[in-house]
């Protein structure tokens, strides 16, 4: 589809809190052409009563122009269940989008690519999941967010890289056991035993993004940036937390940044994710390495517009598969939002090595 896309005086001065946030990581010559469609998606999200749910590693132009609720897969799901809009567009990958209807059956919830997939969700099946619960009868599933519908069907409770520890430990209690399964994340569920006395049974399931990272990369940066922070997200192995300063989800490494204001910082994550704090933290640095994700790439400014203007790539769930989903959703999203310290030292936000049962 065709667009208007001339940088006019009036897309200029409409977008212009979004390129005061965006303008140390695009180029003036790329905003004339993110301008435009930046300013169509805004009117026609107006019109049609539509939201954008842009996850962290959304690329600044989408994150800033058009995101009306940012942040990690729980704040999203939690914008999603409040939501009062008629139209979601998730700006992420697809089980987020399937997240979103299965919290809003009766909204019409938009993927702008299809093809945006994520290796950790195409690790398991609900039939491998159902398969765990014959071997393990009688234990709680916490499945992290990051699954399919499907998965999250058999399912008694999800998590997030946010609340993974909050979540299983609720489970364990509730259940009265010490033992609790929690996939399909192996780095997660490793991350999660080390900071807490709960038993974990586990999946060798990874992101293909944090799985390259290694201790390599850390120690580049030690000596290149004595002075550096460095903050690792929770999917990475455990020799890349062991090595870095702070381990900890999408939201915590935001706050830690926003509250700390280190001088130089190196993010252990996907690539946006520095290029979309650095719009809120004038004076910090932000130094790779990082990992691009392909599947979060594909959504694009012009293909967020596709789908708003054809209403296309709607996401639909088997309404009985999405009633059982609901349930273990819904159930992270009853329970209180985990806690962020009111200050961060430089410490990890995790424990002693433990190790856990995988399947």
């Amino acid at each position: 589809m065709a667009y208007d896309v001339e940088f006019t005086p009036e897309v200029e001065a409409l977008t212009a809190p979004a390129w005061a946030k965006v303008k140390d990581q695009v180029t003036p010559l790329e905003w004339r052409v993110h301008a435009p469609l930046i300013a169509q998606i805004n009117r026609v999200k107006r019109e049609k009563n539509a939201v954008i749910l842009a996850h962290n590693y959304m690329t600044p132009e989408i994150f800033h122009g058009v995101g009306d609720y940012v942040g990690d897969s729980l704040g999203l799901a939690r914008e999603a269940a409040r939501s009062d809009a008629k139209i979601i567009v998730q700006a992420g990958v697809h089980f987020m989008a399937e997240t979103s209807k299965v919290l809003c059956p009766d909204k019409t919830v938009l993927i702008p690519d299809l093809r945006a997939g994520c290796s950790l969700a195409s690790s398991i099946t609900g039939a491998d999941v159902r398969l765990i619960k014959q071997r393990y009868p009688g234990l709680p599933v916490v499945t992290y967010v990051n699954t399919t519908a499907d998965v999250k069907a058999e399912t008694d409770i999800c998590c997030t890289s946010a609340n993974a520890v909050q979540v299983v430990e609720w489970a364990a209690k509730e259940w009265g056991v010490d033992k609790v399964i929690l996939i399909p994340d192996e780095y997660l569920a490793r991350n999660v035993a080390a900071q807490t006395d709960i038993k974990i049974v586990a999946w060798k399931g990874s992101c293909e993004v944090h799985v390259r990272f290694t201790v390599d990369d850390i120690a580049e940066m030690r000596v290149a940036y004595p002075g550096a922070e460095i903050l690792a997200h929770p999917e990475c192995p455990e020799e890349v937390l062991n090595a870095a300063d702070f381990a900890g989800s999408t939201a915590a490494m935001t706050d830690y940044v926003e509250k700390r204001r280190p001088k130089q910082v190196v993010l252990i994550t996907e690539c946006s994710m520095a290029s979309n704090i650095a719009g809120d933290v004038p004076g910090v640095q932000f130094i790779g390495p990082c990992n691009m994700c392909p599947h979060m790439k594909r959504i694009t400014l012009r293909n967020i517009l596709d789908a708003l203007v054809k209403e296309q790539f709607e996401v639909t769930i088997d309404p009985a598969i999405a009633d059982r989903a609901r349930l273990a959703v819904q159930r992270m999203i009853d329970l209180p939002p985990p806690a962020i310290p009111a200050r961060y030292d430089l410490v990890k936000a995790r424990g002693h090595h433990v190790d856990i049962e995988l399947i």
